[in-house]
């Protein structure tokens, strides 16, 4: 074929146009991609392939090969071969022995029905014991599951029974080592069920004059035991001041702490810190009984040289005190007779360090506000005492109106009439602000609450019992929030024991949880707590609040 060829095209249909073609032979072999070939004149005819020369690779110097090339293709084909055997059969001149022959008769022919009748039979008998397996492990685990469970009850119970032997064991102590007012509560409370029982032993068993004698002397005995009681109260607040007192004075002298970026704390100690600390030591000192002779000389020494660092009258008479007591002292004056004079010692350097003018560092601490003006604000009137006392000295309920009578006048009230220990509802309450605290969503309501509150609560909307096993042991009971989504409110609340509330806080959907019954049951008593708080001006605010949030669920 020549290099150029001239080829007519047609244009229209009576014009044609010549146009030259150049043939452009390949460099390359062009690759077979099938195709046909006549018989006769032995012409090869080529299927169509593309006439775009493909991109040469440059040539690195080294002969590469396709992936065709380098991969070796194995194949395994298994083969049998041919293996020719003969069989001797007795014949004349041979004797083969048939012991070893065994007979083989046609046995009973079998049915496509009867083959598939003895399949299911097997796997019958198959199921049934592999079904007898599975309830071997089902009982298996329902028996290690009750072994636990009762485990775990028993677990409980011995907990419960400890708790309540230590609640026990630490009540009697309070009886008999009474410190606190809870304490002497507690001893008037057991004071009032004895004089009840012993009321109603001698109203039903004697009469006539023997019933009064047996009154006066009951009367006589009650009035020695709280003579008892009053002695011993006296006692512990003397040891109580004096703790209180040890207390405010370590506070003072304790350096300045502050908490670095590293975490680390770290304290300095200022001259006003030392000063404290200096006036903490004395008086602990002079406040020691029991001490040798010459000790209680130096100590007098040290805090005659401290006081006169100021002139005053306070320190005047310090120091004339204590010149009197260094005199007796030399006299041998014995010390239950120093006892007055001592006491008068420590009572008037106290006072001297409650001084901001010679301890600074108690101006921080002292609640005495330095304008005597906001003396006069927040007082109020106690008509029981007819005194003249701050506002945080009298107990006022969400359900009061009015200021009544102090907290003094009120417990002097209860240990002479009534003797009620509010300690379980005070608990109750302490516990309650606790969890409300921990929630950190601003609640308000439980700390507007007081234990009158809530003893009322208690009393005659939950019949203190819990609303789900009906348990009544006060020491047991919590309340908790009834939709924990929401702050605690009367009208949010539940009574359950504390195991109770751990699994109730726990659950995510209280409608598929609790029975459509019981859920109405806390609902009524929700609406009886609303009707009686409803009366306070204080809760309005909060009722119409909690009111347009269940509005809007």
């Amino acid at each position: 074929m020549p290099d150029v060829i001239t080829v007519r095209v047609q244009t229209d249909p009576d014009s044609f146009q010549d146009v030259v073609v150049k043939i452009e032979r390949p460099s390359y072999h062009k690759p077979f991609l099938g195709g046909f070939k006549n018989r006769i004149t032995g012409a090869e005819f080529h299927n169509a392939g593309s006439q775009t020369i493909p991109k040469k690779r440059p040539d690195k110097g080294i002969q590469l090969f396709c992936g065709e090339t380098q991969t070796v293709f194995e194949k395994n084909k298994p083969q049998q071969t041919k293996n020719t055997t003969s069989t001797q059969m007795t014949k004349i001149g041979l004797y083969v022995s048939n012991v070893s022959d065994k007979l083989l008769s046609p046995g009973k022919y079998l049915t496509a029905e009867e083959y598939h009748k003895r399949r299911l039979e097997a796997v019958i008998v198959l199921q049934t014991y592999f079904r007898r397996w599975l309830a071997i492990n089902v009982v298996q685990n329902l028996r290690e599951e009750k072994r636990l469970r009762l485990a775990w009850e028993a677990q409980e119970e011995l907990r419960r029974k400890k708790e309540k032997e230590d609640r026990l064991r630490r009540e009697h102590e309070r009886r008999l080592n009474a410190k606190t007012q809870e304490d002497f509560e507690l001893l008037y409370h057991d004071l009032e069920l004895w004089r009840q029982e012993e009321t109603e032993r001698i109203n039903g068993t004697l009469t006539g004059a023997e019933r009064k004698a047996a009154f006066c002397g009951l009367l006589e005995q009650e009035a020695q035991l709280i003579a008892s009681i009053g002695r011993h109260k006296l006692n512990a607040d003397e040891e109580n001041q004096q703790k209180a007192i040890l207390r405010f004075l370590n506070k003072c002298a304790q350096p300045k702490r502050w908490k670095a970026y590293d975490g680390k704390i770290t304290e300095m100690d200022t001259q006003h810190t030392l000063r404290a600390r200096e006036l903490f030591e004395i008086y602990r000192s002079i406040s020691m009984n029991d001490i040798p002779k010459d000790e209680r000389i130096d100590v007098l020494l040290t805090l005659r040289r401290t006081v006169k660092e100021h002139e005053c009258k306070l320190t005047w008479e310090i120091v004339e005190l204590i010149d009197r007591e260094v005199d007796l002292m030399s006299r041998e004056v014995k010390e239950c007779n120093l006892e007055g004079l001592r006491k008068r010692i420590c009572t008037l350097f106290l006072q001297y360090i409650k001084t901001p003018k010679f301890n600074p560092e108690v101006a921080r601490i002292l609640k005495v506000p330095p304008d005597p003006l906001k003396l006069y604000k927040n007082v109020n009137f106690c008509h029981s005492c007819e005194n003249y006392l701050p506002s945080t000295e009298f107990p006022v309920p969400a359900n009061s109106r009015t200021i009544g009578r102090c907290r003094l006048c009120c417990k002097l009230d209860n240990e002479a009439r009534r003797r009620e220990t509010f300690l379980e509802y005070k608990l109750i309450l302490e516990n309650l602000r606790k969890s409300e605290a921990d929630y950190q969503d601003d609640a308000k309501i439980v700390f507007l609450i007081q234990h009158q509150d809530l003893q009322y609560m208690i009393e005659n909307i939950w019949g203190c019992q819990s609303a789900l096993s009906a348990c009544s042991d006060l020491h047991n009971l919590v309340m908790v929030r009834w939709d924990k989504q929401h702050e605690w409110s009367p009208w949010n609340t539940i009574l359950l024991t504390k195991d109770e509330a751990g699994a109730h806080l726990k659950l995510c959907n209280l409608q598929k949880a609790y029975k459509a019954a019981f859920i109405q049951r806390i609902k009524n008593k929700h609406i009886r707590a609303k009707n009686y708080f409803a009366q306070i001006p204080l809760m309005t605010s909060f009722l119409n609040r909690s009111d347009n949030q269940a509005n809007a669920n």
